[in-house]
C-alpha cells in the first residue's frame, strides 16, 4: 500500500516535486523581472559578475557562470552587440581578451539588480525572519 503524502520526512518525492516546482516559480518570476531590458537570466548573471570583478576573460567569466566557455562567448557576443560590454586586449597577454561592462552595461545592471531584489524581496516576503533563517541555512547546506 503506497503512503498518502503528508509532507514528512519520509515523503522525499513529494519534497522533490516541491522543490521542483518552486525552483521553476522562481525563475520564471526571474525571466519575468528581466523583461523590461530583455536579457536573459545568463546575460543578467553576466553583467552581476562583470560588476563584481571589473573586468575578465571570458573564459573566467565561464567558470562564474558556471557554464562553457562556448556559452560565455555567446553571452559576451549578445551583450556586447547591445552596448553593454566591451571587450579589449589584455595588457598581460596580447592573445587574450577582457570583456568590461560599459556605462550603459553599469546602468542596466543596476537596475536588472534592484529588479532582482525587488522580485526576490515579493517571492519570500511572506516568510518570517526565523522561517527565512532556517530556509537559508538549508539551502546552503543544500548547495555544498
Amino acid at each position: 500500500m503506497t503512503e498518502p503524502t503528508t509532507g514528512g520526512v519520509n515523503d522525499d518525492e513529494s519534497l522533490a516535486e516541491t522543490f521542483r516546482a518552486v525552483a521553476a516559480r522562481l525563475r520564471r518570476q526571474t525571466r519575468e523581472a528581466l523583461e523590461p531590458w530583455a536579457v536573459t537570466p545568463s546575460q543578467s548573471r553576466a553583467l552581476g559578475v562583470l560588476a563584481r570583478l571589473g573586468e575578465a576573460r571570458p573564459g573566467t567569466l565561464a567558470e562564474h557562470l558556471r557554464i562553457a566557455p562556448r556559452s560565455a562567448t555567446e553571452v559576451i557576443d549578445d551583450l556586447q552587440e547591445r552596448g553593454f560590454v566591451a571587450r579589449r586586449p589584455d595588457p598581460a597577454d596580447r592573445r587574450a581578451t577582457l570583456v568590461a561592462l560599459t556605462e550603459e552595461g553599469h546602468r542596466v545592471g543596476t537596475e536588472i539588480r534592484a529588479a532582482r531584489r525587488a522580485a526576490a524581496d515579493r517571492f519570500f516576503g511572506h516568510l518570517d525572519d526565523a522561517d527565512r533563517a532556517e530556509l537559508t541555512r538549508i539551502l546552503r547546506t543544500l548547495r555544498t
